[in-house]
């Protein structure tokens, strides 16, 4: 049985939106597209290459999809390991109206996202990735879908833009399985799913 594993860039204050460039995604008038850009030195580039040694294929959300589709297929350099997985492997889209996928390997997701979502998981061996998608990965991890959860955290406030975690999410306890600190200053931080949080009270102690 597969695993599903996101991985997600997000600022200091949440936002997920537009990290790759300034029209990647202005819903909503977000004009700091291209947020990640400056800090992408080597370590970051390591772990992004480590991350896409391990898919057995992709899930991604409509949004992040288009994206990817624009550009991915262009960069057809066999060496490039991002790009030799994307284009050479299964890609899953949730979409309801998304009908004639033009990037090879693609399969619409349209039913119940938890039933597919779920035997799609059952089916492939390895890890299903998911990359940026933000909600959808929101909906994979209120459904308990989510097993292991890459959080990429840059040192910027933005202030504005779609946050990763809103209110009224999933209440949702991890486990850290790992990190690193990049030299740009990125926190890569590993985390699998533990369930819902616990909870406990600090007391004084009893001679206070």
């Amino acid at each position: 049985m597969g695993k599903l594993v996101s991985t997600l860039f997000v600022t200091l204050d949440g936002v997920y939106q537009a990290p790759g460039g300034p029209h990647e995604d202005t819903r909503g008038g977000f004009t700091h597209g291209g947020w990640s850009f400056p800090y992408a030195d080597e370590d970051f580039g390591r772990f992004i290459n480590e991350v896409f040694a391990r898919p057995g294929a992709f899930l991604l959300g409509r949004r992040t999809y288009d994206i990817f589709a624009t550009f991915w297929p262009k960069v057809t350099d066999p060496g490039d390991p991002v790009a030799s997985r994307l284009n050479s492997l299964p890609k899953y889209v949730v979409s309801s109206t998304l009908k004639d996928p033009g990037w090879a390997g693609t399969t619409v997701l349209s039913g119940d996202l938890a039933r597919e979502v779920t035997a799609l998981k059952e089916r492939i061996d390895g890890e299903v990735q998911v990359h940026g998608s933000g909600a959808l990965v929101q909906s994979l991890l209120a459904l308990d879908l989510v097993d292991t959860l890459h959080l990429l955290t840059f040192p910027v406030v933005l202030g504005a833009g779609f946050r990763l975690f809103p209110e009224g999410s999933a209440p949702t306890a991890f486990e850290h399985a790992g990190g690193s600190v990049t030299g740009a200053g990125v926190s890569i931080q590993t985390y699998d799913l533990a369930g819902r949080p616990q909870y406990g009270e600090y007391a004084l102690p009893e001679n206070a």
